[in-house]
């Protein structure tokens, strides 16, 4: 009975969660379950801390599912007895891992008989307009070898196209290389770093180091903003950009930000991400947006009419991930309603997204703000670190970055911050909302509802 209510519980974090986030955190725990208890066992200190700092949330809904009731969650490390050392046979020079967008080792596609990473995208199904003409154009000239140089730093506001591009470029690679093995290592910065840790406190860091640095012929590697302020992993990036520029290793990076508006990043990084081509990703515009959701209508089976994509291109400008997220729910629920696609239907689905025309002013942003947090703005703009208030201000960073032209030191200077404090506040947003959390979907609730 314990075993099965554990994995009922696992099956609903599985289908709740990052599939990186389930297999690298989830998965190696071992669970006590009772009636009103769950015991978590990980398999060292530090997957405990971050299982217990960003999970647990999402653990103690789960068993709700299963038991009925809100349960106690609790999580320590299960120390095993210690086996004898076995001698590692050596592994075979052509089944060299790849990594995925999760940092899973997988086996590279040009290597027979081996899995295949699940690239979620490809340039197939990626809409070219004037705003992101030049990152396609690059990712493709890079998979082919045309583009000069081996680097690419992609930069754009959340939901604009990045990691899309990223995937492409990893699924083009893995289908070209011609049976010819190719190691493609595909994570972010915070998963980078997260593994390094993991590495030197299991004292493998030289096998860390060499697994990127001598093992890695394409490194994708996202949100490198994450990097900031954190010197150690600033000099680990820095060396394994080097020594894969020498072995001419592609690299393509992606943040938020572009290489110079970073603070507290060391110069000499700062010029590494800026030594290849930079391209910048903007608001699509309308004709793009529209034909976006043709493209995605057709993925998933069906067709609209002219009038809905025009409506839902007018009403959803800034955001291409909710413009396709807006699309699938309109689909979904005519579909289980048993109804065709009509405006009435779409009206009623854009209720729950931004459907401004025009991009939302500083003051509506600060407006909107104020009355989600329940705050003044004399409040917001306080010296309070009081954690409402930070989250609000943070969340008032992200939005003014994303809908409004001020740069990152007028954005700080009007409330009251730095500019570094400012890029630490978009990043913690981004981050809670990327890994699904319940503060995540909270405040993507929130910035969903921003109408000016």
């Amino acid at each position: 009975m314990m075993r099965d209510s554990w994995n009922k519980i696992l099956k609903f974090l599985e289908k709740g969660l990052n599939p990186g986030l389930y297999k690298v955190w989830i998965k190696p725990l071992k669970a006590e379950v009772s009636s009103n208890t769950i015991k978590l066992y990980a398999p060292n200190d530090f997957v405990a801390a971050w299982v217990r700092d960003r999970l647990m949330d999402n653990i103690k809904e789960a068993g709700e599912q299963v038991l009925g009731t809100s349960p106690k969650v609790e999580i320590g490390v299960r120390k095993s007895v210690e086996k004898p050392a076995v001698k590692a046979k050596p592994r075979p020079a052509a089944a060299r891992p790849v990594q995925t967008s999760m940092g899973l080792p997988m086996m590279s596609s040009a290597v027979v008989n081996t899995r295949v990473p699940r690239w979620r995208f490809s340039f197939d199904d990626f809409v070219i307009g004037e705003s992101n003409r030049l990152a396609c154009a690059a990712s493709r000239s890079l998979c082919d070898n045309s583009l000069p140089g081996d680097q690419l730093f992609m930069s754009s506001a959340p939901g604009l196209g990045k990691t899309h591009l990223l995937h492409s470029i990893g699924k083009n690679l893995c289908a070209s290389s011609n049976k010819k093995h190719i190691s493609i290592a595909c994570l972010t910065a915070e998963e980078f770093a997260n593994r390094m840790v993991l590495a030197l406190k299991a004292g493998e860091i030289s096998r860390f180091k060499s697994e990127f640095r001598d093992n890695v012929d394409c490194l994708l590697l996202e949100d490198i903003h994450f990097f900031q302020g954190k010197q150690k992993m600033q000099d680990e990036i820095l060396e394994t950009l080097k020594s894969l520029q020498l072995r001419g290793s592609k690299v393509v990076m992606t943040s938020s930000f572009l290489p110079r508006e970073l603070e507290k990043v060391d110069q000499q990084l700062v010029s590494r991400f800026s030594s290849g081509l930079l391209a910048l990703i903007s608001t699509p515009d309308f004709e793009t947006r529209k034909r976006i959701v043709e493209s995605k209508a057709i993925r998933l089976g069906t067709q609209v009419p002219d009038s809905i994509s025009e409506l839902l291109a007018d009403r959803i400008t800034t955001d291409v991930r909710q413009l396709e997220s807006c699309l699938q729910n309109l689909v979904l629920k005519a579909r289980l309603l048993n109804r065709d696609v009509s405006q009435e239907l779409a009206w009623q689905v854009l209720e729950n997204y931004s459907i401004a025309k025009a991009a939302p002013s500083y003051d509506s942003i600060v407006d909107h703000i104020c009355r989600s947090y329940e705050l003044s703005p004399d409040q917001l703009r306080s010296k309070s670190r009081k954690r409402q208030i930070v989250l609000a201000r943070n969340t008032a960073f992200f939005l003014a970055r994303k809908h409004t032209e001020l740069s990152l030191k007028d954005i700080g200077t009007r409330l009251g911050r730095r500019h570094s404090t400012v890029i630490k506040g978009i990043t913690n947003i981004e981050r809670e909302i990327s890994l699904q959390t319940p503060l995540g979907r909270q405040l993507q609730d929130t910035i969903d509802r921003l109408t000016p």
